[in-house]
Order: structure tokens, then C-alpha cells, then sequence
């Protein structure tokens, strides 16, 4: 019987991904990519870099949705891995423990906010989010969940009921029962569902992903206390906003939040193995895990694996070796600084905005009104930034994507190992591909029209 060899398997099948993708697991998110031009023959990754069959470089602009903090295919955390696999620890004994969880517990609060000193082991964000609305309302003995209109916390049940699109939500109802929206950075809309005494707990990002939404800088500070006066549970979703993102480790440390929960995942992977946590405040977490009946209320089979715990803990340790937290928040000012001018340059661009490498760009009909911005919307609101995101991909060789469905925002979260160099890359494309579409094309609105034709 012949030895599995993945190099050959590759070799053998080489460029039939996306069409067995498409026959067996997902045929419109492959028409999609067709449609967009991003149907490349993908060969290997660095760093802040992928490269296609034929050899070429293209800026990673979109970092896997904020999973490549520490760079794709890292070299640390790489060996450590291969290390791991080397070792043949007993992972996952399930009746005992092995000191790898442990240690990856303890860095995480080592780093946290100081008031989260437990940890939840989960898989995903998603799931830490899950686990965040069920251990919350056990915790707290009531109901109800708040969470923000916007926001965005994963796609299994539970996350999606805290989803903040009523578009997004309705396909699937019903959701859960007894979640509320309120509008973000709105503590007076805050306050009236508080003020019911029956909120167990209140979920939102530090910073919205979907349009990269920044508070003002008084209300996650305000929502803070509005939760301890009325007894509601704060939770933090730093699944995007976590490990270095948005210039500190993590982003509720910017305005000195003591959240009672917060999820992460995302980035803690290293890119490798997926691996997420729920930290808690300790009192919270006694409320559930209150005896020894109670010690297994949440877990889950695969979560404290040793290949995801090795991923965390290679994954810090090049956080910190690095410093690239700091680095985050020194090339994201010199990302702005690149990038502000295009709002006085374009007529198109009404804002640009971002915390450390969380960065956005957001588009709108341009003062006095235009004909061809009407058609395009007309045809597919926000379909304008697709004219932005394809010519930085084929003509500049820059993979990006929009903040959000409907949402004409052009969004960044590239690897926080980029460079200046890079920065000047993607502006410089940037500003490129701006400047040519002052005068868009017949052909380019005969896309328009193809393109949402082919979506409906």
C-alpha cells in the first residue's frame, strides 16, 4: 500500500482546487471569485506576501480577515509546531491535562486585562462568543443580551443573534430570544435597556470591523459604568481588535477597560491552528463553574489541543520578541499619514480612518452628485469600491477586500510584520487606481451591470 505524501498528492492535483471547491463544497463562493478576477493558483505565502503560481508578489492587504498578526507561514511558530510533532505529546487525553493548556492560560493573562484572570479554551470566535452569552447569562441569573447595532461576532446561532445587520439575521430566524441592538456610541439608548435591571450582559467591539467603525472616546469608558450600575456583565469581542491589531495587545486597553469577559481568537492562531479563549473575570467565572458538579458546564472536545496551544504560545512569544504591538501602532500612523491626503485629493473619498493596522478608507457620491456613482449604486449599493479593490489586485497586485456586505468601504488588516516600503506600496496603488476612476469607463459599468446580474 502506498505512503500518503502531501507533496505529491499537490503535485499531482495541482490547480484543481478551485474547481473540486466548487463541484463539492461551495460553488457560488467560487463563481464569486471568478467574477472578481481573484481565482488565482495560490503557490506559497511570507510574511505580508502571497505569491501565485507564476511567481508573483502580491501585498496581503486583508492578513486572512486579521488571522496573520505574526506574518503568514511564521518561522517560530512553524518550528514550534513541527517541534510539537516531533515531541508526540499526549494531547488531549480528555480525563487529564497535559502542561501545555496551562501554560497557554497563564501567558494569556499574563497579557490580558488585568481583570480577566480565567480562561475558556474554544476553537473559534464564534465559539468564544457562544460561550460568552451562555456562561454570562448563567452568571448574572437573567435574560437578556445587548448588543450593538453594526456589530459583527461570528455566523453560528448565538454570535449571529448578537449580529448587528437585521439584513444579515433575517434568513435565519428565529435567532435567539431576548437580544436587544441599540445603536453604537449611543450611551443614552444604552442606558434605557439597562435601566430595566434585566440585561445580562452587554457585547460589543472596541472598534466596529464591518466599516471599521472608532467610538467616541468617551463611550466604551461610559459604557463601562453604565454596566456596573445596573449590574450587567461588559464583554469585549477582540477577535479582530486582539493581539497587536490596533496598537496595543489589546484594544480595550487603549481606553483602560476592566471588562468582565472578553473573546479572542483570530490571531492568537499564528495563522496555523485554529485556537480562541473566552478570559474572565474570576468572579464570573465562579458564578458558573461553582462546584465540582459544574466543572464541565463548557468545553469542547477539541479545544485545548496542544498543536493550538503551541500555535498561542509561539504566537505571543513573537508578539513580544518582535515588539510588534508597537510596530502596529508606529506603521499604522505612517499608514495615515500616507493615506489622509487622498481625502482632499478625491472628491470620492469622505473618510480615512484607523487604529494601529485596523485602516479604512471610505467612499461616497461625490459632492454636487454624479450620474455614473447613481448607476453603479443603483445597481448594487456600495458596488463603487469593487472598481477599486480589482484594479489594486490585477494591475497592483495588492488582495483587499470591502468592510462589509453593502458597506462601500475599502478595509486593511495586513500583517503587522509590513513594512514602510509596503505602506508606500499600497498607497501609492491606492492613489493610482482613485486617480482612473474619475473617469470610469463604458466597459467598467458594463461589470457593474454583469456582476450583480450574475449575484441575484
Amino acid at each position: 500500500m502506498a505512503e500518503f505524501s502531501l507533496r505529491g498528492l499537490l503535485a499531482e492535483r495541482a490547480g484543481e482546487g478551485l474547481a473540486l471547491y466548487g463541484r463539492h463544497s461551495n460553488p457560488r463562493f467560487v463563481e464569486i471569485l471568478r467574477i472578481l478576477g481573484f481565482d488565482r493558483h495560490w503557490e506559497r505565502a511570507e510574511g505580508p506576501y502571497l505569491f501565485d503560481r507564476d511567481g508573483t508578489r502580491y501585498l496581503d492587504w486583508l492578513g486572512g480577515f486579521g488571522m496573520y498578526n505574526v506574518g503568514r507561514n511564521n518561522p517560530t511558530v512553524r518550528a514550534a509546531l513541527a517541534e510539537f510533532l516531533e515531541l508526540q505529546t499526549a494531547s488531549l487525553p480528555q480525563l487529564g491535562l497535559t502542561d501545555l493548556p496551562g501554560l497557554l492560560a497563564e501567558a494569556l493573562v499574563s497579557v490580558a486585562p488585568a481583570s480577566t484572570d480565567r480562561v475558556v479554551f474554544v476553537n473559534t470566535g464564534t465559539e468564544a462568543v457562544e460561550a460568552a452569552i451562555k456562561l454570562g447569562r448563567a452568571a448574572a441569573g437573567r435574560p437578556r443580551v445587548v448588543a450593538t447595532e453594526n456589530g459583527f461576532h461570528g455566523l453560528t446561532l448565538g454570535s449571529m443573534s448578537v449580529n448587528g445587520s437585521a439584513e444579515a439575521r433575517a434568513r435565519f430566524g428565529p435567532l435567539l430570544p431576548d437580544v436587544v441592538h441599540v445603536p453604537f456610541d449611543d450611551l443614552d439608548a444604552l442606558e434605557a435597556e439597562f435601566a430595566r435591571e434585566d440585561v445580562a450582559l452587554f457585547v460589543t467591539e472596541p472598534v466596529q470591523g464591518q466599516g471599521v467603525i472608532l467610538p467616541g472616546w468617551d463611550y466604551l469608558a461610559g459604557a463601562q459604568r453604565l454596566c456596573r450600575k445596573y449590574g450587567t456583565l461588559f464583554c469585549v469581542d477582540e477577535v479582530q481588535t486582539g493581539f497587536g491589531r490596533t496598537g496595543r495587545m489589546f484594544a480595550s486597553q487603549h481606553w483602560g477597560l476592566e471588562p468582565d469577559m472578553v473573546t479572542v481568537a483570530k490571531g492568537l492562531s499564528g495563522g496555523y491552528v485554529p485556537v480562541g479563549a473566552l478570559l474572565l473575570r474570576r468572579s464570573v467565572h465562579e458564578a458558573v463553574f461553582d462546584s465540582l458538579e459544574h466543572a464541565t458546564s463548557h468545553g469542547s472536545t477539541f479545544a485545548p489541543n496542544d498543536a493550538a496551544m503551541v500555535a498561542g504560545l509561539a504566537t505571543l512569544h513573537e508578539l513580544a520578541e518582535r515588539d510588534l504591538t508597537d510596530r502596529a501602532a508606529r506603521i499604522g500612523a505612517y499608514l495615515l499619514e500616507r493615506t489622509m491626503p487622498l481625502l482632499e485629493r478625491y472628491d470620492v473619498v469622505k473618510d480615512v480612518r484607523g487604529l494601529g493596522l485596523m485602516w479604512a478608507v471610505e467612499f461616497g457620491e461625490p459632492a454636487g452628485g454624479s450620474r455614473t456613482w447613481r448607476f453603479i449604486d443603483g445597481r448594487q449599493p456600495a458596488l463603487f469600491s469593487q472598481f477599486v479593490i480589482g484594479p489594486l489586485f490585477r494591475e497592483h497586485h495588492i488582495l483587499s477586500q470591502v468592510a462589509g456586505h453593502r458597506i462601500n468601504v475599502l478595509k486593511g488588516l495586513p500583517p503587522l510584520v509590513v513594512k514602510e516600503s509596503d505602506i508606500d506600496w499600497f498607497a501609492d496603488a491606492l492613489d493610482s487606481v482613485l486617480a482612473k476612476t474619475r473617469s470610469l469607463s463604458r466597459a467598467a459599468l458594463g461589470f457593474a451591470t454583469r456582476a450583480v446580474a450574475r449575484r441575484r
